[in-house]
């Protein structure tokens, strides 16, 4: 039996035992969909959550002197996770070549940045170009990885989405602005109001459990903006990479930063769409009907 089938039966399990309790009143229900959407959403980060989990560790525990440089150590585990996620199934081949897109369009605005003072890497180690070591591309792979995961998970589909040229041009100018506005007028607020344009009267319906909810596009940008924000922090606070206003120690990262993020995720998510293509919601705002009894939980757990 796979790894991706026994979870399969574990899920199974959990979900026989808790699903009576659940289904004596609606806040029992309430709260059990709340519990499989956070569930949902760990599964989603499995990635990402095992970079930081890897940053935080090794922050602590990394021996004074080491074999291997820390840097270089999270190049080979994040390299490892990854392939352990292809032959496990949890990650599909063409879901590993977008996140890879993403982790060479990072790594190349970062050896930029770095370059230009925006940030720092303080240690030394071998697996880098120039000031940038090879893990920090996969920070990035870490956001493609949660989308890709995410839309499968909770079967994403939209409602009202815009035509699929438009998303692209966002996100190509505001990874170009990355990298213009420290040469030309920074054009974020433009970014961010044509962004309004095109998501402003688009939702996104998602299933936790199974009863279709439904979500504005913009506020799910935002939502994600912040965690990565936080994470961001996380990364700050091991010292993995350090902002300018961290150099006497560490403190919050700006809150500028959010809006980065934002701008940032628009490229992560329309490099998903190439595997993920964009699925209009049957039925728009109508489509909120309950599933089968014996979906939910189970459904689309890789």
């Amino acid at each position: 039996m796979s790894l991706k089938d026994k979870i399969k039966n574990q899920v199974a399990r959990f979900d026989a035992f808790a699903r009576p309790w659940a289904e004596r009143g609606r806040w029992r229900g309430y709260a059990y969909e709340f519990l499989l959407f956070g569930l949902k959403q760990a599964w989603a980060c499995l990635f990402g959550g095992a970079m930081l989990a890897l940053l935080i560790l090794t922050h602590f525990f990394w021996p004074a002197d080491p074999v291997i440089a820390r840097y270089d150590f999270l190049v080979l585990a994040a390299v490892l996770i990854q392939g352990l996620l292809l032959a496990t199934k949890l990650e599909r081949m063409e879901e590993a070549l977008v996140i890879l897109i993403f982790h060479v369009v990072g790594t190349a605005m970062e050896i930029f940045k770095t370059a230009h003072g925006s940030w720092a890497y303080p240690e030394d180690n071998i697996l880098r170009i120039g000031g940038v070591p090879l893990f920090s591309g996969f920070m990035y792979a870490c956001v493609g990885s949660y989308m890709a995961r995410a839309i499968r998970l909770f079967e994403i589909r939209f409602e009202n989405y815009p035509p699929l040229w438009g998303p692209w041009v966002l996100a190509v100018l505001a990874y170009l602005n990355f990298f213009t506005h420290h040469y030309l007028p920074d054009i974020r607020w433009g970014l961010y109001a044509l962004s309004v344009v095109l998501f402003g009267r688009a939702w996104f319906q998602f299933t936790p459990d199974r009863t279709v909810r439904r979500m504005p596009m913009l506020l799910g940008f935002l939502l994600v903006a912040l965690f990565i924000w936080i994470a961001e922090n996380v990364g700050t606070f091991t010292a993995a990479w350090v902002y300018p206003s961290q150099k006497n120690g560490w403190s919050l990262v700006p809150m500028a930063k959010l809006g980065s993020w934002y701008l940032l995720m628009m490229l992560s998510f329309v490099l998903v769409t190439l595997v993920h293509r964009p699925e209009r919601a049957p039925g728009g705002r109508s489509r909120s009907a309950v599933r089968p009894s014996e979906e939910g939980l189970t459904r689309q757990v890789d």
